[in-house]
């Protein structure tokens, strides 16, 4: 005699009990998370260097820009950079943490990040030029 499968799958604890938060308690843990991720972020140089700039360029957007859309082309270009940054760390250390061994789908995904920050650099520092160069013909 077999046994019989059920028809509804029974339910099961979450495998990550975060998982189950609701409501203004999952907000303040993945408000948690994020902070610690930043704290995570400012240990790589390469980030840090970015937060630094973007302390001296978010408020030069709001000087240069002439328009809100300006204004939001200009910070958001260095926020992205930022942003794109962290994603690149994230994908370098969970390659890291399988093993520091040489594998060509690893040095595939690393590129890739690294290729991804420097698009966002280029399109970044593309916005930049474009709206200097329209400040200096005013």
């Amino acid at each position: 005699m077999t046994a019989r499968m059920p028809d509804h799958p029974t339910p099961q604890a979450p495998v990550n009990p975060q998982k189950a938060r609701t409501g203004l308690s999952r907000v303040l843990h993945a408000g948690g998370y994020s902070i610690q991720g930043l704290v995570a972020g400012w240990h790589e140089t390469a980030f840090r260097q970015e937060a630094i700039a973007a302390v001296i360029l978010l408020p030069l957007a709001f000087w240069l820009g002439q328009s809100w859309v300006e204004t939001a082309l200009l910070a958001g270009s260095v926020l992205l950079v930022m942003i794109v940054e962290l994603l690149n760390t994230g994908i370098e250390s969970a390659i890291d943490r399988i093993g520091p061994e040489w594998h060509d789908l690893s040095k595939r995904a690393k590129d890739m990040g690294s290729a991804a920050v420097l698009l966002s650099l280029l399109l970044c520092v593309g916005v930049w030029a474009a709206a200097i160069q329209q400040a200096l013909r005013a």
